[in-house]
């Protein structure tokens, strides 16, 4: 038996990327800081997160940068060539099933206006 689930706990990157597709699909894309608990850094873990379907049409009219939220899914690689290198390059995305919006609009535009990010989604 395998088992590959994660349960994540964060803020939203970043608004939402929201794709729509001929075939009527929605994907909706955006990073997650989660806080480590850690003596040596403050600094956050970035997670790439996919959203599929109805969940990610709610990501898409509710989830705004610096939302509190919680997602569970699964952990997958995407895998694609360089093509300025040719090199072969991946990266770990976690594929959302569930997306729990915790905090009140409220509190999310406080975090707004007290924790800036540069561009690149780094505080």
């Amino acid at each position: 038996m395998t088992l590959n689930v994660v349960t994540l706990v964060g803020r939203a990157g970043q608004n939402p990327d929201v794709k729509y597709f001929e075939s009527g699909s929605v994907k909706c894309s955006f990073t997650l800081a989660v806080n480590r608990i850690s003596r040596n850094s403050d600094e956050p873990d970035w997670f790439n997160l996919e959203i599929w379907g109805k969940t990610a049409e709610v990501a898409a009219n509710y989830v705004r940068k610096g939302s509190l939220i919680g997602v569970t899914g699964s952990l997958k690689f995407e895998y694609w060539q360089d093509r300025a290198t040719g090199a072969k390059r991946s990266k770990p995305v976690i594929a959302v099933d569930r997306l729990d919006l915790l905090g009140s609009r409220q509190d999310t535009e406080q975090h707004q206006n007290t924790h800036s990010r540069d561009d690149d989604g780094e505080f």
